[in-house]
């Protein structure tokens, strides 16, 4: 039997977490996972709420915001019916796409990523990513692919900002290097050589753990 896995996806908007999550599940699968899906915010009633802001159907304060991620990602984590926690006890690989490093980026633009990694610290004790994959691009590309793909924008999808949680993401990868599993690739290529990238750093990964088995 094939370890599973807990697997985490990052990167600003537009990098192409989507199409490499769906390029990694097809490896996984070939190779004998059971593969559960899932993304942040939840489509549960706290991550709606989120969604609801992005969206600018309702307004709230960016540290509200950053509270409201701390319950929806605990209640993504526990939730009994289809929760991550369950989903791995059961003996699923978990992919979400977007995990707590985005709330480190995203939310650490706009307060003290000290506070937002604390507040987050439950959720890192409960279940930790085998690796976190961060899918790097230019905020310059960002823009031009949701500006592509998109006829409006969300909350956080502005230059300025792109530009401020890029920037963070790299402060939280270097601050938490030593505690956390991280892969960086580079997103401004084609999906088959970034997806072919990360299957060789899963693989490592899934042999690594498969040893300590």
């Amino acid at each position: 039997m094939v370890k599973n896995l807990f697997i985490a996806f990052e990167g600003i908007d537009g990098c192409g977490k989507s199409t490499q999550v769906k390029l990694l599940v097809e490896k996984l699968r070939q190779s004998g996972h059971r593969v559960y899906v899932t993304c942040e915010p939840t489509g549960g009633p706290i991550g709606s709420i989120i969604r609801d802001i992005f969206n600018h159907r309702t307004e709230a304060d960016h540290r509200t915001i950053a509270g409201l991620f701390v319950a929806d990602r605990l209640d993504h984590l526990l939730n009994k019916k289809d929760g991550m926690l369950k989903m791995m006890e059961e003996g699923y690989t978990v992919i979400t796409d977007r995990y707590y490093f985005s709330s480190y980026a995203y939310h650490g633009a706009h307060m003290p990523m000290d506070w937002v990694i604390e507040s987050n610290s439950m959720s890192a004790g409960i279940l930790r990513p085998d690796l976190n994959i961060y899918i790097d691009i230019s905020p310059e590309v960002s823009m031009q692919r949701l500006h592509a793909g998109r006829s409006s924008m969300e909350l956080y999808e502005t230059m300025e900002n792109l530009t401020r949680v890029r920037s963070k993401y790299f402060e939280a990868i270097e601050k938490l290097k030593l505690q956390e599993k991280i892969f960086i690739t580079e997103g401004d290529r084609s999906p088959e050589n970034i997806a072919a990238e990360i299957w060789a750093e899963v693989s490592r990964i899934e042999s690594t753990a498969s040893i300590k088995d």
